[in-house]
């Protein structure tokens, strides 16, 4: 069975061509994907990474409010007793953000230019201790 991503933009961006190409590209790569749309609040992609039962939830922020959002998640996924779904953030993230983020709780950080091929391989590794790593398409 392959691993379940959640692909999430949460907070007021508007802007999802990029979680798009990600959701894709992970699709592709033989992931289960589900999208949440544009504007969710965080109970939102808490509740929905819970009922959709998967191992990471990726984080794709432009607003510049990467950490305060990704902090929110991370302590949202913890308060519902699932601290054990990763969650990685990916968007307009300036360099000397990264370590913030990774204290921050965050699995990963995939800063704006990643290339789509690291990312695959990097969600590929978080989510083989969880759930084997998916079948190539």
């Amino acid at each position: 069975m392959p691993a379940r991503v959640l692909v999430a933009k949460p907070g007021l961006d508007g802007h999802d061509r990029g979680a798009k190409i990600v959701a894709r590209t992970l699709r592709d790569a033989g992931f289960e994907v589900v999208y949440t749309g544009i504007r969710r609040r965080v109970e939102e992609i808490v509740s929905i990474a819970v009922a959709e039962d998967v191992a990471v939830v990726g984080l794709s922020i432009l607003s510049g409010a990467h950490l305060g959002l990704t902090t929110k998640v991370v302590q949202g996924l913890r308060a519902a007793d699932a601290a054990d779904i990763a969650v990685v953030v990916g968007g307009t993230i300036p360099q000397a953000d990264v370590p913030r983020l990774l204290e921050a709780g965050a699995a990963a950080v995939f800063p704006t230019g990643t290339a789509l091929d690291q990312l695959v391989s990097e969600i590929r590794a978080l989510t083989a201790t969880v759930a084997g790593p998916p079948e190539p398409r």
